[in-house]
């Protein structure tokens, strides 16, 4: 069984690891081997103890953890829509799972986990961008997400095309979820 609950500052070392692992996974047939070797387990870690450590108002970060281990195998992540560009509020900055432990549903409860917080915290719609041939696009698609917009995003040293989703309510976002 699993749980989600709120990121503490203790859990950085372990979001790390699932973003560098799920990383590479994901994305090793995305992005050029060379681009993807510079997301590193420990630039990770320092991301993620400065987010841990500030924890703003208007953002959230969730972990899934194994009830009967406490492994922590997925995180989500988000606040307000960082490029201002769109009519959106709010934004899913990254959700991840490892490997071993996708198309369990468990994404499925991590998005279902923020949105309500998002909701609770006042935010009316979210956007999420993803690398535009990623196929996990599709997790976002079965909840009716609409690309509305690209842009380029530099890795590494490589240019790749990153595609805008978008859900305009929340509310009908929360309705799709819970089915």
């Amino acid at each position: 069984m699993f749980t989600v609950r709120s990121a503490n500052f203790e859990d950085a070392e372990y979001i790390a690891n699932v973003h560098v692992s799920s990383w590479k996974s994901t994305y090793k047939e995305l992005l050029d081997e060379k681009d993807l070797s510079n997301i590193t387990y420990e630039n990770r870690k320092t991301l993620w103890e400065t987010i841990l450590k500030i924890q703003k108002e208007n953002q959230c970060t969730f972990v899934m953890e194994k009830k009967d281990d406490g492994k922590i195998v997925g995180f989500v992540s988000g606040g307000p829509e960082r490029t201002k560009n769109f009519h959106y509020d709010g934004e899913i900055y990254s959700i991840y799972l490892t490997d071993e432990y996708q198309k369990m549903g468990l994404g499925t409860q991590l998005l279902q986990t923020f949105v309500k917080e998002m909701k609770e915290i006042g935010y009316q719609s979210i956007l999420v961008w993803v690398l535009t041939q990623n196929p996990s696009s599709r997790f976002y698609e079965r909840f009716e997400a609409q690309p509305v917009g690209t842009e380029k995003v530099t890795i590494g040293k490589g240019t790749y095309q990153e595609t805008a989703y978008g859900w305009e309510n929340i509310e009908d976002l929360l309705k799709k979820i819970e089915g």
